[in-house]
């Protein structure tokens, strides 16, 4: 969450910042948490006052009665008691104060940097590169529709997943329900050649690989800013008290949450890969058919821990990484800068990546690459220690999709489609051990 330091010596950036997420009320939510701030402040120096004031007539009770000024103690007592109360009633307000605070700064989402273009939905996102063509300054998606052309690409994936065996999703109804996938076959075996392909990438680029629970408590999903704001989009256990992890980021960012690392230490970099777990609830129609939106999918996740100085390099190195995943997939690719009304709660900028599905003629998210400035920090209380001055401060968190693999399946089946199968990407050859699905 926002800082309350931020908030109050920057309020007029926070404003702007949040009407440009398109916060309703922006101002009033910030003036209020400015209020509640103050409110606390007051009761914590009523307290404090009151504390010191019953400290020091306490003291003199004793001396009171060696005095012999038994009425003089007999009040002095009075005026404890009743300090003492007073305090109960201050801490009393004081913790309700915080409650609230916390609970008004959680509903606040992060401010997104100057960098973000305006804007109010999907339409609004500025393609900044692509595999395609040239990108001009202020090409949005509204008007962008240079696609590749494939006259053999004339099945979806679902099509071709029932022509060659490879994924059955009658048989995940039966088991489960619509949305959970059963691979067989070689559909299998691409899923798992995907996800050691990027486990490989990734540690060839420095990532320590984590291999995570899949269930995480409530206070993890606090951290990343899961909760509370998504509890309707996750799977609750309900006697634990747990929730199924809707990707890797949560579980991975937590393993830093209360700890205080050595600036020497960083970037920490880690990746993971894991199932993932998402309701959907309200998705519906042609786009979510096949592989489009599933319940469950495989991810493989890099997770960064940085400086604030050096994060935005890692947040540059992070996108040259998922952008060398999807040019060795040789998968038609753009590039998304996200304007602030299709930004997620928590980031500061990110970034998608988009594959071209020529059967489906349309553009699909295959991974969003983050940067939270320290919005997660604050949550998780993860902190870096200066090696100069010893002191501490939020440390920075990046997260990025290295890739999910539904729509990368997806893209694959759909854009290599010949007479002799699909056609496999070189990269996937070592791992697949033939260069065609048929």
């Amino acid at each position: 969450m926002l800082t309350l330091r931020l908030i109050t010596e920057e309020t007029e950036r926070v404003v702007r910042g949040l009407e440009k997420k398109h916060l309703p009320e922006a101002r009033k939510a910030v003036e209020e948490v400015i209020e509640l701030d103050r409110q606390r402040r007051q009761t914590q120096r009523e307290l404090d006052n009151c504390l010191a004031e019953g400290k020091k007539m306490a003291s003199q009770i004793g001396m009171l009665l060696k005095q012999g000024d038994k009425a003089g103690a007999e009040e002095s007592k009075r005026q404890v008691a009743e300090l003492k109360e007073k305090s109960r009633q201050l801490e009393t307000r004081k913790t309700e104060l915080e409650e609230t605070l916390t609970q008004r700064l959680c509903l606040i989402p992060n401010i997104p940097y100057d960098i973000v273009p305006e804007g109010t939905g999907a339409e609004d996102n500025l393609v900044v590169r692509s595999s395609l063509r040239e990108c001009k300054e202020g090409d949005t998606v509204g008007n962008w529709d240079t696609v590749p052309e494939n006259p053999q690409a004339v099945l979806p994936h679902w099509e071709i997943a029932r022509k060659y065996n490879l994924i059955d999703f009658d048989l995940g109804v039966k088991i489960t329900g619509a949305g959970f996938p059963v691979y067989r076959g070689k559909g299998a075996q691409l899923q798992r050649a995907l996800i050691n392909f990027f486990l490989d990438e990734a540690r060839k680029a420095g990532y320590e690989e984590i291999m995570p629970p899949t269930v995480v408590n409530p206070a993890s999903g606090y951290g990343t800013g899961q909760l509370p704001d998504k509890e309707g989009q996750m799977y609750h256990c309900e006697v634990d008290d747990l929730y199924l992890i809707p990707t890797a980021e949560v579980p991975v960012t937590n393993i830093y949450r209360d700890v205080i690392i050595d600036e020497k230490q960083l970037p920490l970099k880690n990746c993971a890969y894991t199932e993932c777990f998402r309701r959907e609830a309200g998705s519906y129609g042609k786009d979510v058919r096949g592989l489009n939106r599933l319940h469950e999918f495989s991810k493989v996740e890099i997770v960064r821990i940085d400086t604030p100085e050096h994060s935005d390099e890692s947040h540059k190195e992070m996108l040259q990484h998922v952008e060398g995943l999807l040019q060795k997939l040789e998968l038609p690719y753009r590039v998304l800068r996200l304007c602030g009304g299709d930004m997620s709660f928590t980031s500061s900028i990110c970034y998608d990546f988009e594959v071209y599905s020529e059967a489906q003629g349309r553009w699909l998210e295959v991974s969003s690459v983050s940067n939270f400035d320290t919005y997660q920090a604050n949550r998780l209380k993860c902190r870096v220690r200066r090696t100069a001055t010893k002191k501490t401060e939020l440390a920075h968190t990046l997260n990025g999709s290295a890739l999910a693999l539904p729509r990368i399946v997806a893209a694959l089946l759909e854009n290599n489609q010949t007479p002799e199968g699909v056609r496999l990407p070189k990269a996937l050859v070592p791992y697949m051990g033939c260069e065609y699905i048929n």
